[in-house]
């Protein structure tokens, strides 16, 4: 089932009815990052600048300089999970109709939550990932375990976040948790699956999209796998 999602939702990620979403999702992911890099550069100027390591030590500035670039792009690997978060939040909903409309045509359609309510669980999730992948930064030079913390660490909560706001387009949050805990192995796959796309450059600029889509799909695979079809979500989210 995993497969077949995924290779459907990469399929959706380039799709003519999603590009103009994509390109979006691109651009946010991009200008978010950008943010990030400008902030880290300017707090590492401060530094060396406070300190006087330009001036006095001329030689450990240019190791400084080089080994500050590393780290920044290390740093950036470890909050891309969270910016993912936030960007999904922004366009889930879009996405998910036009993959429910497309793939599913014959199911009735999720209803949105409210922005409000949408963002605020993104970016509520979004800043707790942002404290596990820091935490998960502060062993980055320990073999083996750093990379295994990053990677497990992001496939949990990547198969958390976007499982349940897909789910949650027709069944409460709460059952959308319940949901994706009684399935932990088929969820927890696909956050592998989302987590080793974290790593791979230009790829993981695609995740927040990617991972609505293939959520969509394993939503539904889970619903009908277990006979249990979706809710009226007009009737969950009233008149």
């Amino acid at each position: 089932m995993l497969i077949q999602a995924a290779v459907a939702a990469l399929r959706q990620v380039f799709s003519p009815a999603l590009r103009a979403i994509l390109w979006k999702s691109l651009a946010l992911t991009l200008a978010l990052l950008a943010t990030v890099w400008f902030g880290l550069t300017r707090l590492i100027q401060w530094f060396q600048a406070s300190h006087h390591i330009s001036a006095d030590y001329p030689i450990l500035d240019t190791l400084a300089y080089f080994l500050a670039g590393f780290g920044l792009l290390v740093a950036l690997v470890y909050i891309l999970p969270a910016v993912s978060i936030l960007v999904a939040g922004f366009f889930l909903d879009d996405a998910a109709e036009i993959v429910e409309r497309t793939d599913f045509p014959n199911d009735p359609p999720g209803q949105p939550m409210a922005l409000g309510t949408s963002l605020l669980y993104a970016v509520r999730f979004a800043g707790l990932t942002l404290l596990v992948n820091l935490c998960a930064l502060l062993i980055f030079f320990v073999p083996i375990v750093g990379i295994a913390a990053f990677f497990g660490a992001n496939a949990y909560l990547l198969s958390r976040e976007y499982f349940e706001m897909a789910a949650a387009r027709f069944r409460p949050l709460d059952e959308a948790a319940s949901l994706r805990r009684s399935n932990a192995a088929t969820t927890l796959a696909a956050g592998c699956l989302l987590a080793g796309m974290m790593v791979v450059p230009i790829l993981n600029l695609l995740t927040p999209l990617f991972g609505i889509a293939l959520m969509v799909h394993v939503h539904k695979g889970i619903a009908r796998r277990g006979q249990l079809p979706a809710p009226d979500a007009r009737a969950l989210r009233g008149p």
